[in-house]
């Protein structure tokens, strides 16, 4: 990822402009607040996208995949986002490349956000949410740090519960977490009626136990899970292996489905 100098009228005091993978996108990042990692772009790449419709990406952070999610489809997208800093940034970084009418950011906090009265449903929501439960004491991390980390403004249920009522019969959830909370994934959206579909664990090492999964959803769908090939990240040389290079240099658009092909 290049990063650019300062230009007039677009960056805050401590932010950046970097590239944004091989599609001629730009993104606004500081080192203040928590800038997005690969679970965001293997999220934006495992989704299975609408060709048209509506997308909705909550816990957006600096809208990294709604601008990812524009390479792959001309549905309209939206991004919420429950930190001010955070969706500011999200919208600038849109408005940067021009797609202020494909992609629409919303601050607010998704337990009380409610989608157009007219336009209620989505055919995508994509979720990249803070993977750790609160435990005792408070989390020693500055304020963006502990939000997008830690279920302090959102939990694991509070997600699942409202993507479940804001999908179209059919639609799809697609969610990046912790391999770890695998269980209760699968538990929570088979009681929100959001019945697992496909499912990819993310190992970092060859022998090494996984510690992501991407798993997408379908809402009312009936029981029937793909467990796809696992995505090994790193070569024995300490290189990306192929399938993410091409993700992240390339001009593939998407993460394969199986061991030959995509989908």
């Amino acid at each position: 990822m290049k990063e650019h100098g300062k230009e007039s009228g677009i960056l805050q005091p401590s932010e950046r402009l970097d590239d944004l993978l091989t599609h001629e996108l730009r993104i606004i990042q500081s080192p203040e607040v928590f800038s997005f990692s690969m679970d965001a772009v293997l999220l934006a790449r495992f989704a299975t996208v609408p060709a048209k419709g509506r997308i909705m990406d909550l816990c957006t952070g600096n809208g990294v995949i709604p601008l990812l999610l524009s390479t792959r489809t001309r549905a309209a997208i939206e991004g919420l986002e429950i930190q001010p800093r955070l969706a500011d940034m999200a919208r600038r970084s849109v408005a940067l490349n021009g797609l202020e009418e494909r992609i629409r950011i919303h601050e607010g906090d998704l337990k009380q956000f409610e989608p157009d009265a007219d336009r209620p449903f989505y055919e995508l929501i994509t979720v990249n949410p803070p993977y750790m439960p609160l435990q005792a004491g408070e989390p020693k991390l500055s304020e963006h740090q502990a939000l997008a980390r830690h279920e302090l403004a959102c939990t694991l249920e509070d997600v699942i519960a409202q993507a479940a009522r804001w999908l179209r019969t059919g639609g799809k959830l697609a969610m990046v977490h912790r391999a770890s909370r695998l269980g209760d994934i699968i538990a929570l959206m088979r009681a929100y009626r959001v019945e697992p579909k496909r499912i990819r664990l993310v190992h970092p090492r060859i022998g090494m136990e996984a510690n992501m999964v991407l798993i997408e959803a379908v809402r009312d769908g009936k029981p029937d899970v793909r467990i796809l090939p696992p995505l090994i990240v790193y070569n024995e040389g300490n290189t990306y292996c192929q399938e993410l290079m091409d993700i992240y240099y390339g001009e593939s658009p998407q993460l394969k489905d199986g061991s030959h092909g995509d989908q």
